[in-house]
């Protein structure tokens, strides 16, 4: 097992006075309310240093503290679970995880992820924290494609560099339900978390920037099969802007509709194309042929009558 430090926030209320504690925290911190109504009730948030109530009514100038306990954490271990490795040298490699995988150990998934089976095939890995080492950028569980993984410090400095500066290139092939009128278009519509679900995403004026460029590719009686660009790469973006437009994944059990005649399980979203500057100078590319399943559940809607 493995003690993590506890994580401390501290904030000085400027706006929103007389609004109640936990509200204006829920705002702010990526916890729910009850969950910082009990961090208050246990005495680990404070104004102005005192202990306080969840309905407390705050005002300007207040200082917040909020004290974060972080539970141990069993140590990651190897594991040999198969994985496809596109690409590999010294500094980096380029995987194609596979769908229903979790990218990295959390809270019910401390066994069993990508991150234990790099451990088990790679010699090296850098950079993250200490249950994402290595892990540059995320795809979702339900989210098969292509990721790149980083083996040195310089690497991952490198690499996360060009995901803030928007220079790597990737590409995402989607079913979505419905036809699109447009050929293709930008959904440029910020993202934060919602209200009142804080495991879903949400288009809201006060959130993150956010923009997908998409085209369709094909165009079938119910369905389009469309081809996503990120400019951003936000939590769920893809899932969300495409359900934005009334056109959700076919199989997204969160953003999508319950039921689909297509049999997918999930949503049927693959990373087909990933781009990038290796750290020593070399332009990078990679592409995918989709996925046996993914292609199944086009062949199904091409022919659906």
């Amino acid at each position: 097992m493995t003690a993590r430090p506890a994580k401390n926030l501290n904030f000085i209320v400027d706006q929103g006075a007389n609004q109640r504690l936990d509200l204006w925290l829920s705002e702010r911190v990526d916890l729910s309310r009850s969950q910082l109504k009990k961090l208050i009730d246990e005495g680990n948030i404070l104004i102005n240093g005192v202990t306080t109530k969840s309905g407390h009514r705050i005002q300007v100038g207040d200082e917040i503290t909020v004290t974060i306990p972080q539970k141990q954490t069993p140590s990651l271990q190897p594991e040999s679970i198969p994985l496809e490795i596109i690409y590999e040298d010294d500094w980096l490699a380029v995987i194609n995880k596979p769908k229903d995988l979790v990218v990295h150990p959390g809270a019910g998934n401390w066994e069993g992820t990508l991150v234990n089976a790099l451990l088990f095939h790679m010699e090296s890995l850098s950079g993250g924290d200490e249950l994402r080492p290595g892990i540059v950028h995320r795809l979702d569980k339900d989210t098969s494609g292509l990721m790149m993984i980083a083996k040195t410090e310089a690497s991952y400095t490198f690499l996360t560099q060009q995901l803030r500066e928007r220079a790597v290139k990737r590409e995402y092939f989607a079913l979505v339900h419905g036809v699109l009128a447009e050929e293709e278009g930008i959904i440029d519509r910020p993202l934060g978390r919602h209200p009142k679900d804080r495991k879903r995403m949400t288009i809201v004026e006060t959130g993150r920037e956010a923009q997908t460029r998409y085209q369709v590719l094909e165009r079938f009686k119910k369905h389009s099969l469309v081809s996503c660009h990120l400019v951003t790469g936000r939590t769920h973006q893809i899932r969300v802007h495409l359900a934005s437009l009334h056109h959700p994944i076919v199989g997204d059990p969160v953003y999508g509709f319950k039921t689909n005649n297509l049999g997918a399980c999930s949503q049927v979203l693959q990373a087909v194309y990933l781009g990038f500057q290796h750290p020593q100078g070399e332009y990078l590319e990679f592409r995918l042929e989709p996925d046996p399943w993914f292609h199944k559940i086009i062949q199904k809607a091409r022919f659906l009558n």
